[in-house]
């Protein structure tokens, strides 16, 4: 089988590779020729470090570079199954996976990791949204256990199953979500985060001693730190389009001060900066 990747952010690089560890040859794809490059640095880096951890042979490293390729042209994004890590946004994934499905087999299994937008609306328009299930990994995706697999309308079922062996190949634990707003556990979580701004919104505590707390608690992170994590502006994009989705309903708010570090290019680890500051 033979795997792509579209987009060489953190997760997209995660997912690309949970895949070549697990012995799938795979394509990593973005349009932008440095987040490609920067993408494929990550891997290298990653498979360096479990070489030093102890977690991975240096041969087997070697083997997993091998199996790697990177591309910026979408008409070469053709494998048996192709994960979507793009941006959150409705109409992007949707041109998207019409330049995917004109230029793969009706076989191809076509799979999104949206954190919150329903499959069913991505699928919407294709000529085989049959084809489209959501493979929704979970931050880092080459350590994170998780992986939930989300039918939409029109998903067949034999397309979901293959997606959840494909899963639990790369040694994830794959579980079956409905077609809803946030899936399970964007849906559970949310709160986590909303909540935790809203304390710091009225003044309560300060965030590091919200964290404390948190992790005093049994977290293993606390709100912010795990935020900074994920990626400030990735966290906001599924809070919008969840509050957008269960219809302004005003648990699911976002947060101004988390719009602020968005808007001021704070993203967290990825740009050195978020709610707390990093080196190097």
């Amino acid at each position: 089988m033979k795997v792509a990747v579209a987009g060489a952010g953190v997760m997209g690089a995660g997912i690309a590779l949970s895949s070549i560890q697990a012995g799938y040859r795979t394509l990593l794809f973005d349009v932008n020729e440095a987040a490609l490059e920067k993408g494929k640095s990550y891997i290298l880096k990653e498979l360096d470090k479990a070489v030093e951890k102890g977690k991975l042979t240096p041969e087997k490293a070697s083997e997993a570079i091998h199996l790697l390729s990177v591309v910026n042209d979408v008409n070469a994004l053709q494998a048996d199954i192709i994960i979507e890590a793009i941006l959150e946004n409705l109409e992007i994934k949707q041109t998207l996976f019409k330049q995917l499905e004109a230029v793969n087999s009706p076989d191809a299994i076509l799979a999104t990791n949206t954190s919150s937008i329903p499959i069913t609306q991505i699928a919407r328009g294709l000529q085989h949204p049959g084809r489209v299930v959501g493979v929704h990994f979970f931050n880092p995706a080459h350590i994170m256990k998780l992986v939930e697999i989300i039918s939409g309308a029109e998903t067949d079922c034999n397309v979901a199953q293959k997606a959840f062996q494909w899963a639990e190949s790369l040694g994830k634990k794959a579980v079956y979500a409905a077609d809803a707003p946030g899936f399970i556990v964007n849906r559970v979580a949310r709160h986590y985060y909303v909540e935790g701004l809203k304390v710091l919104e009225e003044h309560v505590a300060s965030l590091e001693t919200i964290d404390r707390l948190c992790e005093a608690s049994g977290f293993k992170m606390g709100p912010f730190r795990l935020m900074d994590l994920i990626g400030v502006d990735t966290n906001y994009a599924v809070t919008s389009s969840m509050y957008a989705l269960f219809g302004q309903d005003a648990k699911f708010r976002p947060s101004r001060i988390q719009k602020q570090k968005v808007d001021a290019g704070h993203h967290g680890r990825k740009t050195g900066q978020g709610f707390y500051r990093y080196e190097g």
